[in-house]
């Protein structure tokens, strides 16, 4: 979606926004409560007559596949964003990613030194994400990586040892940046063996780590508060706990997570004085640069890191989230658009349930909330997004397409739960929504064996009389289920589009450049749709990366349809 202008974005919102707020019964109806609300009975006749036979690879071609011949997923399909993945490697005709063909847990892409203790999904992303960090990084004149909500530090680990970028992870979990900090010490140990080997020249890696801090990133706090919590120092009274990616054996007091050596006293020096020496708005010092830091920006050197005295933070900071969650992601858009000396950033949102929305029963200030953003999407009627809405934008509708294409056993989880949910509320009527604990292989479970183990975990009788007649009808009517949920996941990339262009809209309304790359594959990683944003043209660093998409237009508007009708409006009965 690459060069729309701020009106183009502003106009798509706009028809999400109606064209959800016709179908709130689907977004925001709980499968729970398929049975126990008829949620069946809430559709169209003509809908149910359609839906009712269908099999599961007939749903799938009919609502999430991506040919869009058909009323319902021309709608849903025009419009959300593309989520296809740009050209570079790309999907084998069996559905694997081209680089795990070899072996479904190792990257061939990555290097064997950076796939220890990554995931597959996470060793796809890292390496699809750093590349953006360094080409973005290079554009702003921007040495200075700040991963905000690092985890294991499995994104900074690559940037800082594997792209030679100075790195800053900011963690909330002590636990985590210890993991991570560990990680760091035996990725150190491997790459110094593979030097003593002759196996790794000098300049292939670097033996610098990222620096860790223990803080949490508040999108409200003013940005000097965030620049503070980068510039803490081991040992500052009432500062978090610093880690440094440079070891020793020994290990700093137990308040600090991490390990630390002595710096080389002359590179720290000359570190501190080229920092405060160099410029980088528009060619003036920081003390001349503007205070919105939108002009044009000449890049400082590379510099060292010295691990004993945090970054002044006087260059350019570049700031990244790989799955930033909830509001975590927003923090990265708020000190984007204050702080002077953030000069870009990428970030991968997930958990969109978790963002703060505004609170119609104890009215909360809307710049605090990480839902709507913008001042357009926020006066747009129908803007809202339930909680059910938000969560459901989180699903992997590609995952679930192939599910269905192989009419795989896990598509009866829906339905167990809601039969559970009928014997809970007869059980007790009061109890009504009731979270149960994750049941691992439920699919594999007869249902009542699952109803059993779900009556347990939420404190009731699982020894109880059960009405298997009832349940057996119930169960019978699992393709119903099936057709329902396959109905709501059509709206999930929809509901996404709308959060996603709500930030955008928050950007350009700053005055700032911003676009949308699918980077990731979204068959491994569903949230693959990283916001890129810079205090500078982005078109050198985005080339490759971009896709372009005709923006809509009025005519045209999937929200509407022809005289004014929604394209899930079936006139014929039969089609959707």
């Amino acid at each position: 979606m690459s060069g729309l202008s701020l009106e183009q974005r502003k106009s798509w919102a706009a028809a999400i926004s109606r064209f959800l707020a016709r179908y709130r019964f689907l977004l925001d109806a709980p499968m729970i409560e398929f049975f126990t609300d008829d949620l069946w009975g809430h559709l169209p006749l003509s809908w149910q007559r359609a839906l009712a036979e269908l099999s599961s690879p007939h749903l799938a071609a009919l609502l999430l596949q991506s040919s869009p011949s058909r009323q319902a997923r021309a709608a849903a399909h025009a419009l959300a964003l593309p989520r296809g993945p740009r050209g570079e490697g790309g999907t084998l005709a069996d559905g694997k990613l081209e680089e795990f063909q070899g072996n479904p847990q190792h990257s061939s892409k990555l290097h064997p030194l950076f796939r220890k203790h990554v995931k597959p999904k996470k060793q796809h992303e890292i390496r699809q994400l750093a590349q953006l960090v360094k080409k973005l990084s290079d554009l702003a004149g921007c040495r200075h990586v700040v991963d905000v909500g690092s985890g294991q530090g499995h994104l900074s680990r690559f940037l800082a040892f594997g792209l030679h970028l100075p790195v800053t992870a900011v963690e909330e979990d002590p636990r985590l940046v210890s993991r991570a900090v560990k990680f760091d010490q035996e990725l150190v140990q491997s790459l110094k063996k593979e030097q003593a080997k002759g196996t790794l020249t000098a300049g292939d890696f670097c033996l610098q780590g990222p620096r860790h801090v223990v803080g949490c990133v508040d999108p409200r706090a003013p940005w000097q508060a965030f620049l503070h919590l980068l510039q803490q120092k081991k040992d500052e009274a009432g500062s978090p706990p610093v880690a440094d990616g440079l070891f020793q054996a020994e290990r700093t007091p137990k308040t600090s997570p991490g390990f630390h050596r002595e710096a080389e006293k002359d590179g720290c020096q000359k570190t501190r004085t080229e920092s405060r020496l160099r410029k980088w708005d528009g060619g003036r010092t920081d003390g001349e640069a503007s205070a919105s830091g939108q002009e044009g920006l000449v890049g400082g050197g590379p510099g060292q890191f010295c691990p004993e005295n945090p970054p002044l933070l006087e260059a350019p900071v570049l700031l990244t989230g790989l799955h930033a969650c909830g509001d975590l992601s927003v923090a990265l858009l708020r000190h984007f658009v204050r702080c002077p000396r953030v000069v870009a950033i990428t970030s991968v949102a997930c958990c969109y349930m978790k963002l703060s929305v505004p609170d119609t029963a104890a009215p909360t200030d809307p710049a605090e909330c990480g839902y709507p953003l913008s001042t357009w999407v926020s006066g747009l009627p129908g803007h809202q997004l339930s909680y059910k809405a938000r969560e459901g934008a989180c699903h992997a509708i590609e995952d679930y397409a192939l599910r269905l294409v192989d009419e795989s056993a896990t598509l009866r989880t829906h339905c167990f739960r809601a039969m559970l949910e009928t014997v809970i509320r007869a059980a007790d009527p009061a109890k009504k929504r009731l979270g149960v604990q994750t049941i691992n292989k439920s699919h594999m479970l007869t249902f009542e064996e699952y109803i059993r183990l779900g009556l347990e975990r939420v404190g009731l009788d699982p020894n109880m009389a059960l009405d298997r007649a009832a349940l057996e009808s119930l169960l019978g009517q699992q393709q119903k289920v099936v057709a329902f949920f396959s109905l709501a996941l059509l709206l999930a990339p929809v509901v996404e589009t709308l959060i996603l262009l709500d930030r955008m809209i928050y950007l350009q309304e700053q005055g700032f450049q911003c676009e949308l790359i699918p980077l990731f594959d979204p068959t491994v990683s569903p949230r693959n749709l990283v916001l890129v944003a810079a205090k500078a043209d982005l078109s050198p660093a985005l080339g490759g990366w971009l896709r372009t998409r005709s923006p809509l237009r009025p005519e045209h508007d999937p929200g509407r349809g022809q005289e004014g009708r929604s394209p899930l409006d079936t006139p014929t009965g039969s089609k959707l």
